[in-house]
């Protein structure tokens, strides 16, 4: 095992010799100022929409990219100028790169070759990673005979077999159907505590990130967003973007004004006669007029017999019945606020629908900056 660690890192495209980094060069930097660090034995998600830097900060810390400026560290160690075969890491690609005229064992078994292993010890790696990986009744076959979660499977153990002390994942669940995602996804997770081997996948699917990772690194053009657990960034996200990206179906996020009447401060919503009461722990930093754009999770909304103190009354825009659970969403202006809720229920468009709020779940974003209101408590 061994610690990562990046520091101040950057990178900038700025040869211009690929049509593909074009774009990267004129928006400047793809990585910009990051730094985390990812323990021994540690599961770090690298995750964030496509076209964020999570790729290419695999790649640096690979050795497959140069970095413009920072520092990369693995076990106390300098890397920058390292070449790739001499930083002890294990690398799978989106791609399963597989070579086709050799079969699943000479695959696994090819880069120790190349590095004149006795094949005594070759085949002793191979009979520990192939059960590992589910893979041990395919050593004889070819890569074309091979589905999808097959190939991916090899492609992960040919990362491993080696016993680095980072393993590297690029994107690899992206070529797989729904079921075959989440097979393998257990897989993975059950690899890795099997080798204790410190790894870090890079996906934009959120609920990899989560199943997967014992701390996520969330990025958007090229910038660090959030570290945090996967609890942590879903229950106390640090802006508008980790708050809508983390979470199926994401956070509801509605601007909002805040208006003060007789009974306290309530939040109103343009075109809507929905009134939420602003919850006391906003009341520090609540003022008339003030514009926020308010957050609150499809599961912190309830649907209620009747309206109360609390209560706010919309009408049903659509219904869904997905078997575990029922999504309703609501028209609130020209928007639609959505709920996730296990009550066997049933309603009609444009049925009127009570609503309460988790008080204490909530969140204010400055619509501006799209960061964080934070109070004291």
């Amino acid at each position: 095992m061994a610690q990562l660690a990046l520091k101040n890192v950057y990178k900038r495209y700025d040869d211009g010799r690929k049509k593909l980094f074009r774009r990267k060069k004129e928006q400047g930097f793809a990585v910009s100022d990051l730094s985390f660090t990812c323990e021994d034995g540690e599961f770090v998600g690298i995750l964030g929409p496509s076209g964020c830097g999570k790729s290419t900060t695999l790649r640096m810390v690979a050795g497959l990219e140069q970095i413009t400026g920072g520092n990369i560290y693995i076990g106390g160690r300098r890397i920058n100028d390292l070449p790739p075969k001499d930083r002890n890491i294990g690398l799978a690609f989106e791609d399963y790169a597989l070579y086709p005229p050799l079969s699943v064992y000479e695959n696994l078994a090819f880069n120790m070759r190349a590095r004149k292993v006795p094949e005594d010890e070759i085949k002793k790696a191979v009979d520990y990673v192939a059960p590992l990986l589910k893979v041990d009744d395919l050593l004889e076959r070819k890569p074309t005979a091979l589905s999808g979660g097959q190939k991916q499977r090899v492609n992960i153990a040919r990362a491993i077999i080696r016993r680095p002390g980072l393993l590297l994942l690029d994107e690899p669940l992206s070529h797989l159907d729904g079921k075959m995602r989440q097979t393998l996804r257990q897989e993975i997770k059950r690899m890795h505590h099997e080798i204790k081997c410190t790894t870090i996948i890079v996906t934009h699917d959120q609920m990899e990130a989560m199943s997967l990772a014992d701390k996520i690194v969330i990025m958007k053009d090229g910038v660090l967003q959030q570290i945090g657990t996967p609890l942590e960034v879903y229950d106390d996200p640090a802006n508008e973007f980790v708050a809508g990206f983390i979470g199926e179906p994401p956070m509801n996020l509605m601007p909002s004004v805040i208006l003060k009447t007789e009974t306290g401060f309530q939040f109103s919503f343009g075109g809507s006669p929905l009134r939420i009461r602003v919850p006391r722990q906003y009341g520090p930093v609540a003022r008339d007029g003030m514009k926020v754009t308010l957050g609150v999770r499809p599961v912190d909304v309830l649907i209620t017999p009747g309206g109360g103190e609390q209560g706010a009354s919309a009408p049903v825009a659509v219904y869904e019945n997905l078997g575990d659970e029922r999504r309703v969403c609501v028209r609130v202006g020209d928007a639609l606020l959505n709920i996730t809720t296990t009550e066997d229920a049933y309603y009609e468009r444009g049925q009127i629908v009570h609503l309460t709020f988790h008080e204490e779940r909530t969140h204010l974003f400055d619509p501006e900056t799209g960061e964080r209101i934070r109070t004291s408590k």
